[in-house]
């Protein structure tokens, strides 16, 4: 799991079916000590997070875990929302 702050949206009207009800986020994957960004993914939010938040964020086939679906096409999933956090 990463530690990761969502930093915005996205609205795709066309997607793969599975895909379906899903609200799509833009995360920032983030080092602890110095919250220095590595990289931004587009993760499937399962927790109900929003802008601003610290999340957990799962990748690969356990985010595919996560939804109850091996074939759906998730690399990333919010499970979990970070109350705080310390090294």
């Amino acid at each position: 799991m990463h530690i990761a702050k969502v930093v915005g949206n996205v609205v795709a009207t066309k997607k793969e079916e599975s895909l379906t009800g899903f609200k799509l986020l833009i995360v920032e994957i983030r080092q602890v000590k110095t919250k220095q960004c590595f990289k931004q993914l587009v993760a499937v939010d399962l927790v109900g997070a929003g802008r601003g938040e610290y999340v957990l964020v799962s990748c690969g086939s356990s985010a595919r875990a996560a939804v109850s679906n091996s074939k759906s096409p998730i690399d990333a999933a919010i499970v979990g929302i970070i109350d705080s956090f310390e090294e």
